[in-house]
């Protein structure tokens, strides 16, 4: 394993102890961000297109759909 994919793990389960204290819908946003981000990309680079364009464009709309489909109580 090299440096770089630890200090990956590393940066990531540090970032994700920063979620413990979000609200559900921010929860939701983040998650549906990162989702949407993942997406793009993915269907950027299998159609060809920019894959920050679309990186950007799925996080955006990820993280909308997250936070406008909580549940309320």
């Amino acid at each position: 394993m090299s440096a770089k994919t630890i200090a990956s793990a590393i940066v990531v389960c540090i970032a994700l102890t920063g979620c413990e204290n979000m609200s559900r819908m921010q929860q939701r946003a983040l998650s549906g961000g990162a989702i949407g981000a993942a997406s793009g990309l993915a269907i950027t680079a299998l159609t060809g297109g920019a894959p920050l364009a679309g990186a950007l464009i799925g996080a955006a709309g990820g993280a909308a759909i997250g936070a406008v489909t909580t549940p309320k109580k």
